[in-house]
């Protein structure tokens, strides 16, 4: 029987004691909190550290506009010309298209949407999902009038406007001042 020293008592117990404080915060992390999602955008995982990893599109991209074409009683022919070739589509069911669209960057599921056609006889009877984004024609129109706000001296003729509308007045009173 060997006598040990109570000093390595003590250590094993604080040894015991910090593995229990790191499990714990490290199962902390582990749920899906605002932090962690912060933490999980801007710091990679210690995996990924000099491996390039592309961004990847995957699936049927559908965009808001392209829904609100969709109308009741349209043929499975026109929703596949409105909407693109469903991703998914079932023997089993022959009156459901699924259209999923997923978007991956650095190796991580940035949006996943799920889009889904029901038919009743070869008809567009109803049809669900998750909500679709604005469509690019319309995403660059809000950008174009962000960018370029209406010009407040657009109207103003500046000093040569001034001169021209005052020798336009002396020759005909009546005339329109320059725009």
């Amino acid at each position: 029987m060997t006598i040990r020293h109570p000093r390595f008592r003590i250590s094993r117990v604080r040894t015991a004691a910090s593995a229990l404080v790191l499990a714990l915060a490290l199962g902390g992390c582990a749920q899906n909190n605002s932090f962690t999602k912060t933490l999980d955008e801007y710091v990679p995982i210690i995996t990924q550290f000099g491996v390039y990893k592309i961004d990847i599109n995957q699936g049927n991209y559908i965009s808001q506009d392209m829904v609100n074409k969709l109308k009741e009683g349209q043929t499975k022919a026109q929703v596949r010309a409105t909407l693109g070739t469903p991703l998914i589509t079932s023997a089993f069911r022959d009156n459901r298209w699924d259209y999923v669209y997923e978007f991956q960057r650095g190796g991580r599921v940035r949006e996943h949407r799920q889009f889904t056609v029901y038919f009743n006889n070869e008809l567009l009877a109803r049809w669900e999902g998750d909500e679709m984004p604005q469509s690019a024609q319309e995403l660059n129109r809000i950008a174009g009038t962000r960018s370029m706000p209406d010009d407040p001296y657009g109207q103003d003729g500046g000093f040569v406007g001034k001169v021209i509308d005052f020798f336009k007045k002396m020759m005909d009173p009546t005339a329109a001042p320059t725009p």
